[in-house]
């Protein structure tokens, strides 16, 4: 097991469901979804708090291993506190080479809150 691999916590994607209201209508519930290991690191640097004081949201890093490939607008859950995140990169951009040792990939995310609830 890898230093990397020990700070990976349980995720689980969110994904949205429309199911008829009975009136012709439809809501909207959010379930979990796949199961998956990630880490998540605030970005505490001079510019994402800058960013933060001009109205951006909490910015995050998302590590995963390569097997995993989070797509932007994706909606992640971290188990353990219940947190919201939404991908905001792409993960095929920033992954290491398959001939590297570190398996891993990387995205950024923003805090969110689910709509609807």
């Amino acid at each position: 097991m890898s230093l990397l691999s020990e700070s990976f916590g349980t995720f689980n994607f969110i994904d949205k469901s429309r199911k008829p209201d009975g009136q012709g209508g439809f809501t909207v519930e959010w379930v979990e979804g796949a199961e998956f290991q990630a880490h998540a690191r605030l970005d505490n640097s001079i510019q994402a708090k800058i960013a933060e004081k001009q109205g951006v949201t909490s910015l995050y890093t998302i590590t995963t291993n390569k097997k995993i490939t989070l797509e932007n607008n994706d909606i992640i859950k971290r188990q353990k506190d219940g947190k919201i995140f939404r991908i905001t990169s792409n993960g095929d951009d920033n992954k290491t080479p398959d001939s590297a040792g570190l398996d891993m990939r990387q995205v950024s995310a923003e805090l969110w809150v689910l709509p609807y609830e």
